[in-house]
């Protein structure tokens, strides 16, 4: 059976796949925050109704229901340890309602996280999670395998290699694609179709997040860079939210229309995603029967011409930012941070930022929603202090607020405005400020986007299209020398400078042997490190410091000295001594320091550092 597919293909006759399954299991009622794929196990019935309407329908290739079904989607549901039945069961679900001459795919999608290097997990747990997922199905006599859904072409890389290595069975690979055809990452019909045959897929498809006309032009462009038969799987239109329901609403009809144009543009495999229902694959289907596939006239297969993974030349350190020059030749970097207004009015902090300029401060560090806060844009601060005061800022950038495409944009315009350094950070939830209702994107965390600006920096963007023209971020990210497993930090901060950092802000350092005992174990990895420093100015902010504030640690003796300063009514003197002192010491063994100014009061800032106003 496992031939057949290929053997149709090869007389290039037209394969009908099913439409939606998680369209049918809401429409019998089965609530959307219900894990679908563990229904295999607790509704099998309903799931063999569906596969049964398909079959009726006219669908030669039925989907299990695993979609989801991989160990980190499964975890949401506290269900890792069903892997194995959830997969076995959707396979042999199928195959009892598969008649004679009815495939059974096995449909495995994303993981539902960012791999490398856009997030944490490796590329090699990703192919193990794919992997286990894969040996499940083949136990359930699938006849071959859909990758479907996938934005990440590097994610849907793991998976053909996890499924080619455990079997030669037949894969269909299809991404999913925007409005402008390209995938969420920015990647081009043209480059993932190349990679896609190249790396082995024997169909190469698109399939959900969009309708036929969309999926029409898309498939227009990936056939000239491929040899391989094409699929087409799309939405039953854009949904609408009715009543609080999503409806698809493009008809039978119309979407039985559309697999015609499929079919007369060159794809061998039509079915439907989300919101489509047996009654749209038997309008497809009735389709199918009354066209004879007309020969397919396209240019011979080609590479794609353009090289996406071929990065330009990166600016030198030193040309970057004064900032960078001042690293690159191992000049002391001194940088101040100024919070920014929480109404549009900017005049009190850039009479700030001059003041700190005229005293000889290099740099502000402009903080980006700090604890989870709504205040001015940090990057309209730091343009406009760039602008009016002519004084370099490190713009922190977060990864809470915005997806993908929203942080990429943002940083393009960043550099076009003229901002060189930014300090990559995670960000604080909102949950930590005064939105605690908000909502969180958190795309990527500081590591995927450390990649990504690393990227930007070669010139090329998430799906490895030229910008015409590099940007040149000197690259920061943050550390925490005091966090609690130290040895997970340090693999985190590893794999950013692995990234392509530059230089590292610390938390707010209060213990020199902290430090030092952490620097110890860098191991002369390549990267300049600002420490943080935070003055304090009462018995309660050290207090608070040393409670709550996630690696900051004030030794005792400072607790003391700060303790028997309040009693003199000059704790903030003191809090700044200590400071001043701590920086004193610890200077010889790092490349700059950022200061605090706690409350605004740059003066704190100034006596720390030893520069008068």
């Amino acid at each position: 059976m496992a031939s057949l597919l290929l053997d149709l293909l090869r007389d290039d006759q037209v394969v009908v796949f099913d439409g939606a399954m998680g369209t049918m299991l809401y429409n019998k009622g089965v609530y959307l925050n219900h894990c679908y794929d563990a229904i295999n196990l607790s509704n099998p019935v309903m799931i063999r109704e569906i596969h049964a309407a398909y079959v009726r329908a006219g669908a030669q290739v039925i989907e299990t229901n695993t979609f989801g079904a991989n160990r980190y989607k499964l975890s949401k549901y506290e269900l890792q340890d069903k892997i194995e039945a959830i997969n076995l069961q959707g396979a042999l679900l199928a195959r009892r309602e598969a008649s004679a001459d009815v495939l059974v795919a096995g449909a495995m999608g994303p993981l539902g996280l960012k791999i490398e290097p856009w997030g944490p997990t490796s590329i090699d747990e990703a192919k193990e999670a794919f992997t286990e997922q894969a040996q499940a199905l083949l136990r359930g006599d699938v006849d071959l395998f859909i990758l479907e859904t996938f934005s990440d072409l590097n994610e849907i890389h793991q998976a053909l290699m996890a499924v080619r290595e455990v079997c030669d069975l037949p894969i269909v690979a299809q991404m999913t694609v925007q409005d402008d055809g390209s995938s969420l990452y920015g990647t081009t019909p043209e480059i993932f179709t190349s990679r896609l045959d190249e790396w082995g897929a024997d169909v190469v498809g698109i399939n959900c997040s969009v309708g036929p006309h969309v999926m029409l032009q898309t498939l227009e462009r990936m056939i000239p860079h491929t040899s391989k038969k094409l699929s087409v799987q799309p939405n039953a239109g854009i949904p609408r939210n009715v009543e609080g329901r999503n409806i698809y609403l493009a008809s039978p009809e119309y979407m039985a229309e559309y697999a015609g144009r499929f079919l007369r543009a060159g794809a061998r495999i039509v079915g439907g995603c989300c919101g489509t229902t047996p009654a749209h694959i038997r309008a497809i289907a009735q389709a199918v029967k009354a066209l004879r596939p007309a020969k397919r006239v396209v240019p011979r297969a080609r590479r794609v011409t353009e090289a996406p993974e071929t990065p330009a030349e990166e600016l030198p350190q030193e040309k970057k930012s004064r900032m960078g020059a001042k690293l690159a030749h191992d000049e002391f970097v001194t940088s101040v941070e100024l919070i920014p207004p929480r109404g549009p009015c900017k005049e009190k902090a850039l009479q700030r930022a001059r003041t700190l300029k005229e005293s000889g401060v290099d740099m502000v560090n402009i903080p980006d929603g700090p604890r989870a806060s709504a205040r001015m844009s940090a990057m309209a601060l730091s343009v406009l202090i760039e602008k009016e005061v002519g004084m370099e800022t490190v713009l922190h950038y977060t990864c809470r607020d915005r997806n993908l495409l929203g942080m990429q944009s943002d940083l393009i315009g960043a550099a076009a405005m003229g901002l060189r350094n930014i300090l990559i950070i995670t960000g604080d939830p909102p949950k930590l400020g005064d939105y605690p209702d908000a909502t969180a994107v958190f795309d990527v965390d500081s590591i995927g986007l450390t990649n990504m600006v690393k990227r930007l920096n070669q010139g090329l963007d998430l799906g490895g299209n030229s910008l015409g023209h590099p940007t040149g971020f000197l690259l920061g990210v943050g550390v925490n020398p005091g966090a609690v497993d130290l040895d997970h930090e340090l693999r985190r901060f590893e794999y950013k400078i692995e990234a392509g950092a530059e230089f590292a802000i610390t938390q707010p350092i209060y213990d020199p042997e902290q430090l030092e005992s952490f620097l110890g174990r860098l191991q002369g990895a390549h990267i300049a490190i600002i420490v943080g420093i935070w003055p304090l100015v009462a018995l309660r902010n050290a207090e608070f410091m040393n409670n709550e504030v996630p690696g900051a640690s004030v030794p005792s003796w400072a607790m003391r000295r700060i303790a028997a300063a309040e009693e003199k009514g000059n704790a903030a003197a003191e809090g700044v001594q200590i400071a001043h002192e701590l920086l004193e010491r610890i200077r010889p063994m790092v490349s700059g320091a950022q200061v605090a100014a706690p409350f605004g009061r740059i003066q704190l800032a100034l006596d720390v550092l030893d520069l008068s106003s």
